[in-house]
């Protein structure tokens, strides 16, 4: 490999690499539970994500307890790019009924889960 190609193969990969970093974490907007049944609820959550395409995109989000007890999960199979923030929901989840809060945390497929985390109050 000549020295100009190998200059624009790392300068490339430095443009890459800095897209990749400038998408940051995901941030959890909002959170609402609507009950479905006895110690049952459905999750609307609001996400916001700077995607920048397959390579760097929210992928998930989960509805914990306050141990880290997973209660569900909502896998969101593609980016987001032109929807931010963007709203998703899950089916129905399945809440110990002495539980009167849980978290909803997410993640993006560069740089795992993000590190604040979402109450939701349920009574």
């Amino acid at each position: 490999m000549n020295l100009s190609k190998l200059i624009l193969a790392t300068i490339g990969s430095l443009c890459l690499n800095s897209m990749i970093s400038f998408a940051g974490e995901v941030k959890i907007e909002n959170a609402v539970a609507k009950p479905t049944g006895e110690n049952s609820y459905r999750f609307s959550v609001t996400v916001s994500h700077n995607d920048t395409g397959w390579d760097h995109y929210a992928d998930e989000w989960q509805v914990i307890d306050a141990e880290g007890n997973i209660l569900g999960t909502r896998i969101l199979a593609h980016p987001h790019v032109n929807e931010q923030p963007f709203t998703r929901s899950s089916g129905s989840i399945a809440i110990p009924a002495h539980l009167d809060k849980v978290y909803i945390r997410a993640k993006d497929n560069v740089h795992g889960w993000a590190k604040e985390q979402f109450e939701v109050k349920l009574k």
